[in-house]
């Protein structure tokens, strides 16, 4: 791109030597500038004021109040039509017959029968009523004439004239005629105004009734987040489900659906209502709409719940105050008391809440156990809580293997006769011979039964946290039988399999807690051998199926439209162990949390009650190693090797000990911390041999040790 230099001077004064000229840099390559047509700004301009609010404000207003006045005409053409006719009557004996309610539909055929025996009457009436009312106006003017002639001699007696007899007659014309004059000068402005005032009263019936769309109502009316739940609001709501049939059934029901509710009752943070469905609609159908009624009533999908009772073609709806279900339900009773105790046979756990508020307690009498749900939802503190509880019971033991072993059950410790704590397959074979222990234990006692009916055993729970670590674990013992797995050759399932089965007469009781279940994390005969399933949020249906069961998903148990990280410790629980409201299959509890400190607190009262117990403690068993040394001998000869590969002859050398918790930064770290570091060589993280042997030359001219844990 070329410049152009101009030399410019004021035209009034000649250049000097002095005078400095005005230089100017022209660029001929720009672009010129070109002005955005006409149509475009036009457009832009139309579209920012078609979307601007307060355009939209006009448009819902114009569209409001016209349908307000349209459909409050409908309104009241309706209401009309039913004082006319008999139709009213024939919507409520078509609603009773509906319901199956024969006598109501009975007593509203006799009220139509009545109604229209009555409207026949009237209308027989009418043929005659004009010759009757002829008679009657000729005979009542003849008398009000007489009357009016007789003031007057009475009239004229008095004043002396003759004149006045007719006073009276003529003063009553005069009165007609300015009744006449006026209603000429009102009847002009009366037909003027009368049709307004007429839209006005339309308008009116339909700005009561809200006879609009609901986008275009007010903010006020449209956004009732939180209003209070009336019997037309859940007939609207369900009206507006999308199901032909309900709607249509509604429709002809001449009390608008009301004789399909049940009183509505107070229910802890909201209410309850159960809903006789008409004939030709299927509970499924609206258990299937529960987004769409839960938006309808002006609630979130989570607090709306539909189960469904034991009469025949009904739903039990539970909906939540608005936002109640966000709030915390307190501390548990095991923190705020420090003198509640446990007993195993006849008390019950205090879990938490249910949706009304109520307090849930669990039986854990002889009841095997499973708690599922996705990770980091609550499910071991909602199973710790429990076992907690039970701790308080001195005569109760506890087997307890933790195989995410981050400290969750490090307060068992004292407790507990056997604790397990780690993720690795040597823990997962430790906890699987622990349940295999049991079963020897199991057998132990049946035998002692058989032998003496009468003798008693204390309690003893067979607790596994992340089981499906043992359900998956690859590794096979010494007689080629996999630890875990679903078949008959699973050492673990069939373990868990033989305590389901003859545990519970014996008290030996099978305690599981379990992430994400599949059938290859939890296989179909271990879940269905509990006899407390609940679960925590899942993902889909089908893993609610796995969790809880048919019959109690059927019957409307849902923990897989619960809230990800949000409902964290509301469980959905299905066992006969907790009180479960008549015809339902399961329940919904929001569980109290226990932090670590508090529960080390409670296990500690816990084991205040007993004698005290020496707990097995499992711990990780690999050997003690030098890192370092093991470098350089997995270097060998070779001047330098790759990092990955290093890490690999790692592995190789001591799997227990570089598994997979060794990384390349790890290996980086290692060689800092002496002095050396990986280097780059050709664009490739390798380690050198001779830095590697100078800092362990360094290491133990030090005097120093280093050691891989």
């Amino acid at each position: 791109m070329s410049e152009n230099v101009v030399h410019l001077h004021k035209p009034n004064d000649p250049p000097t030597g002095d005078t400095a000229p005005t230089v100017l840099t022209v660029v001929p390559d720009a672009p010129p500038v070109r002005p955005v047509p006409l149509w475009v700004r036009s457009g832009r301009v139309i579209r920012a004021g078609v979307t601007h609010e307060r355009t939209k404000t006009v448009f819902r207003a114009t569209v409001r109040h016209s349908l307000y006045t349209l459909n409050g005409g409908r309104i009241v053409a309706r209401r009309a039509w039913d004082g006319r006719t008999g139709s009213r009557y024939e919507r409520m004996i078509r609603a009773a017959e509906a319901a199956g309610n024969l006598e109501a539909a009975e007593e509203w055929e006799e009220r139509l029968q009545r109604f229209r025996a009555a409207r026949h009457h009237r209308r027989m009436d009418l043929l005659h009523s004009p010759v009757e009312a002829a008679k009657g106006v000729a005979v009542g003017a003849g008398m009000s004439v007489g009357v009016l002639v007789a003031l007057g001699v009475v009239l004229a007696i008095s004043t002396g004239h003759v004149g006045d007899v007719v006073t009276p007659l003529s003063a009553t014309i005069d009165f007609i005629a300015l009744l006449m004059r006026i209603v000429q000068i009102v009847w002009g402005p009366a037909l003027t105004i009368g049709p307004f005032l007429a839209l006005l009263a339309l308008w009116s019936v339909g700005r009561k009734q809200h006879a609009a769309p609901a986008w275009a109502l007010p903010a006020n009316v449209r956004g009732g987040e939180g209003e209070p739940i009336t019997p037309s609001i859940v007939v609207k709501a369900l009206r507006d489900l999308g199901i032909p049939a309900l709607r249509k059934a509604i429709k002809e029901m001449g009390d608008a659906g009301a004789s399909m509710l049940s009183p509505i009752v107070i229910a802890g943070c909201g209410v309850e209502v159960d809903v006789t469905l008409p004939s030709g609609v299927a509970t499924n159908e609206v258990q299937n709409k529960r987004r769409k009624l839960a938006e309808n009533l002006t609630r979130h999908e989570h607090e709306v719940f539909i189960t469904i009772p034991t009469a025949a073609r009904t739903v039990r709806l539970w909906i939540a105050d608005s936002g109640a279900l966000d709030e915390p339900i307190g501390p548990s009773p095991l923190v705020t008391d420090e003198t509640l105790t446990a007993n195993y046979k006849t008390g019950k756990a205090p879990w938490g809440q249910d949706l009304r508020g109520d307090a849930a307690q669990l039986s854990l009498y002889q009841r095997h156990l499973l708690v599922t749900g996705l990770s980091n939802q609550g499910k071991t503190a909602s199973l710790r809580a429990l076992a907690l509880w039970l701790a308080l019971d001195r005569s109760v033991q506890f087997w307890i293997a933790d195989l995410k072993g981050i400290g969750d059950w490090a307060m068992f410790d004292g407790i507990a006769e056997v604790l397990i704590e780690g993720p690795s397959d040597e823990h997962v074979i430790r906890a699987t011979e622990m349940v295999e222990d049991a079963v020897e234990e199991m057998n132990r006692r049946i035998e002692e039964r058989r032998r003496d009916p009468s003798i008693a055993f204390p309690p003893l729970i067979v607790l596994v946290d992340e089981a499906q670590l043992a359900f998956m674990c690859p590794v096979k013992g010494e007689d080629g039988r996999p630890y875990g797995g679903s078949k008959a050759t699973s050492r673990y399932f069939m373990a868990v399999r033989k305590i389901h089965n003859q545990g519970r007469a014996v008290d030996v009781l099978m305690w599981q807690g379990t992430q994400d279940p599949t059938d290859q994390n939890l296989p179909k005969l271990v879940r269905e051998g509990a006899h407390t399933r609940a679960s925590l949020v899942l993902g889909t249906e089908s893993q609610a199926r796995m969790a809880l069961g048919d019959k109690a998903v059927d019957g409307g148990a849902a923990p897989h439209l619960l809230r990800q990280g949000l409902d964290k410790g509301t469980l959905v629980v299905a066992s006969d162990g907790i009180t479960i409201p008549a015809g339902q299959a399961s329940i919904t509890v929001r569980t109290h949390f226990i932090d670590d400190e508090p529960a080390a607190e409670i296990a500690a009262r816990a084991k205040a009650l007993r004698d005290g117990v020496t707990t097995l403690r499992v711990v990780d068993q690999t050997e003690e190693r030098d890192a370092l040394a093991d470098v350089a001998a997995v270097i060998g000869d070779a001047p330098r090797l790759r990092t990955n590969e290093v890490l690999k002859r790692l592995h190789s050398l001591a799997p227990k000990v570089y598994g997979d918790q060794w990384t390349n930064d790890r290996l980086k770290s290692l060689l800092e911390e002496h002095g050396e570091e990986p280097k780059k060589s050709h664009g490739v993280m390798v380690v050198h041999r001779d830095h590697v042997l100078r800092a362990l030359a360094n290491r133990d001219a030090d005097g120093s040790a280093s050691a891989s844990q």
